[in-house]
């Protein structure tokens, strides 16, 4: 089943949405957040992270991490292996229950069911197999009850991704890299306020990377608040606004390319990412 966006009631998200396959799309969005949030700062802009702790039995995956997004801001997720880098961006999706810490957006607390306000898409490209392109698609725009003009949006996502030619193709028919393309489109096209990417480059031919920044950038503009966690540095370069780098589970270093630059006094990312995290 695929893996993708955010938490729903009982279901899991699409990319794990439901077990079984209907013809008819679900009654309810699978992105409706429930009324289960609670008010905690009103001054409070963008997605605000406060003590996020997670531990797996013994493993403290995430220690209590801090920092915000703001919104028209791309936020970029660092760190090796087993830095708690996915483990934060399912705890922010409402996957992972955090033992404790608080996350918001705009103020107001995000309950375990946040599928309105989140979109996230994970490493693993999945999608349903027996579902062409176009009716993934059409799936989105009916469960989500999107407003008049989301066929002409959905057309325009997949044209820039270089899947409208393919739309007629099944699911299990499609490459990873065009899983990967359809699963954006797919989650561009929810226009969520908070859009979570968990290593989106990875499978992407470089077209498909300069096409994916390029959307990643226009959300940005009109107002989303972007996390990609990613280890390809130069691509980090091109288009992210603030660096977050992880080190087992706690947060190492933030700030701007040439703010982190200057404090460690190199001349590139990679150098600076190897000192911090050694």
């Amino acid at each position: 089943m695929p893996f993708w966006l955010a938490k729903c009631v009982q279901a899991p998200p699409f990319g794990h949405f439901w077990r079984c396959r209907s013809s008819a799309p679900p009654a309810r969005c699978p992105f409706v957040a429930q009324p289960a949030f609670s008010l905690t700062d009103p001054e409070a802009k963008g997605l605000a992270v406060v003590g996020l702790t997670k531990r797996f039995g013994h493993t403290l995956a995430v220690d209590h991490l801090a920092f915000e997004v703001s919104p028209h801001q791309i936020l970029a997720l660092l760190g090796p292996n087993g830095a708690g880098k996915t483990t934060t961006l399912m705890c922010l999706a409402g996957l992972l229950r955090p033992d404790s810490g608080h996350i918001t957006w705009q103020g107001v607390e995000l309950g375990p069911s946040r599928g309105r306000q989140v979109a996230l898409i994970g490493e693993t490209p999945e999608v349903y197999g027996m579902l062409t392109v176009w009716e993934h698609m059409v799936f989105v725009g009916r469960a989500c009850r999107l407003e008049a003009g989301w066929r002409e949006r959905a057309e325009q996502l997949l044209q820039r991704l270089g899947m409208w030619e393919r739309r007629d193709l099944l699911g299990e028919a499609l490459s990873k890299g065009m899983r990967q393309r359809l699963l954006i489109a797919a989650a561009l096209l929810a226009a969520t306020p908070i859009l979570l990417l968990d290593e989106p480059m990875v499978g992407l031919d470089p077209r498909g990377q300069r096409e994916l920044r390029n959307l990643l950038v226009e959300v940005s503009d009109q107002g989303t608040a972007v996390v990609v966690s990613t280890h390809l540095l130069a691509n980090v370069q091109s288009f992210c606004d603030r660096l977050l780098i992880l080190n087992q589970g706690r947060v190492a270093a933030a700030g701007g390319l040439g703010e982190l630059l200057s404090r460690h006094g190199h001349e590139t990312l990679e150098e600076t990412f190897l000192e911090i995290v050694e």
